[in-house]
């Protein structure tokens, strides 16, 4: 991913941090040099999704700031001029892309709030969601001040639903969170499907989301824009 950032760069992208959570080389930089601030952060211990983009935030002074996962892949082009530019809008939250497979078939990122109704539909009856209430945060561009004023993840949630959270909280502060027309790979394997850990971490999540005053206002507000003016996202 580093160096497809450096060689589709369209200059928005002024520094990059990257957390080695397990032991691995470091990028090899190209030959005429990074065209931003690299940095690394090596963990003695790996730590969860949330933490790791919490600490490769921390202090940042830059006007936006963009969560990214390692299992992104861009498609031929920068889209970080164009999510950058509608996070710059008036009352945005967070902007996200559109996110296909390798095959460009939709991915299912954005989805409804995770009630257990919705869970059974989506899961026993193959009933995908109608509206959007949160997005996975594969790719995030939030203006650094809103990132700031959240205080980042929430680090109690592990590996599951710390994205949920997330856009809760930004729906609850009076953000809108806005899709923009622009295209990214997602090789997310979905590892809860597979592995039992991973199950249980999400269902640990599901459960500390469900007891949460987070999602006991977001339910109010969006049963009332359901009743109102619709969805969160907008594009």
């Amino acid at each position: 991913m580093i160096w497809t950032l450096a060689r589709l760069n369209a200059g928005v992208i002024v520094r990059v941090v990257l957390t080695l959570n397990l032991p691995e080389a470091e990028p090899v930089p190209p030959a005429e040099g990074w065209p931003f601030v690299f940095q690394i952060i090596h963990n003695a211990h790996p730590a969860g999704f949330g933490a790791n983009h919490n600490r490769a935030l921390a202090g940042a002074t830059e006007p936006f700031v963009c969560v990214l996962n390692p299992d992104v892949e861009l498609a031929g082009h920068d889209p970080f001029v164009a999510l950058v530019r509608s996070a710059n809008l008036p009352g945005t939250g967070c902007a996200y892309p559109v996110q296909i497979d390798r095959q460009g078939r939709l991915q299912d990122s954005e989805r409804e709030l995770p009630t257990p109704w919705v869970l059974w539909r989506r899961r026993a009856l193959g009933l995908r969601e109608t509206k959007v209430d949160w997005v996975n945060a594969a790719c995030l561009v939030l203006p650094q001040p809103v990132w700031q004023e959240l205080g980042g993840f929430d680090e109690a949630y592990f590996m599951y639903c710390e994205d949920v959270d997330l856009c809760l909280r930004l729906r609850l502060s009076g953000w809108d969170i806005v899709r923009v027309p622009v295209q990214l790979v997602h090789t997310g394997q979905r590892a809860s499907h597979r592995r039992w850990a991973h199950l249980r971490w999400h269902v640990q999540s599901l459960i500390r989301l469900w007891r949460s005053p987070v999602y006991r206002q977001a339910c109010q507000l969006l049963r009332g824009e359901a009743a109102g003016k619709g969805t969160i996202g907008r594009s």
